[in-house]
């Protein structure tokens, strides 16, 4: 199966850029946390909408909407593709700092990303 790569580019053969199953899941998430309900036309209610996050003090409390928020998003729309393991999200000076541990379903392969908000955003 074709994997697109996030965001989407050419290859050096002047074709479209394919990326691994791993990568392109991951890339799935970051458009999930990243895109704000209502931003997209077809989808309005696509998205975890974590960058209205930013704009609010880093705190404890913040950070638990945030793991509230992704948890949710991550289980409606990536649901069918991985299990979402485990999801920290950390009030670090002026940024947040979100991890998620999830498996990916088809190969049961566990994995790690994380992501910082705030700072340079």
């Amino acid at each position: 199966m074709m994997q697109l790569e996030f965001p989407y580019g050419f290859d050096g053969r002047d074709r479209t850029a394919e990326t691994s199953e791993e990568e392109h899941i991951r890339d799935l998430i970051e458009q999930v946390l990243f895109t704000n309900p209502g931003e997209r036309v077809n989808r309005p209610e696509f998205g975890a909408g974590v960058l209205q996050l930013v704009f609010g003090a880093a705190t404890p409390e913040a950070a638990a909407t945030a793991e509230f928020m992704i948890r949710g998003a991550l289980q409606q729309y990536l649901g069918q593709r991985i299990s979402v393991e485990e999801i920290t999200a950390e009030a670090v000076e002026a940024a947040i700092e979100i991890t998620i541990v999830y498996r990916i379903l088809r190969s049961d392969s566990l994995s790690t990303t994380t992501f910082r908000l705030g700072e340079g955003i």
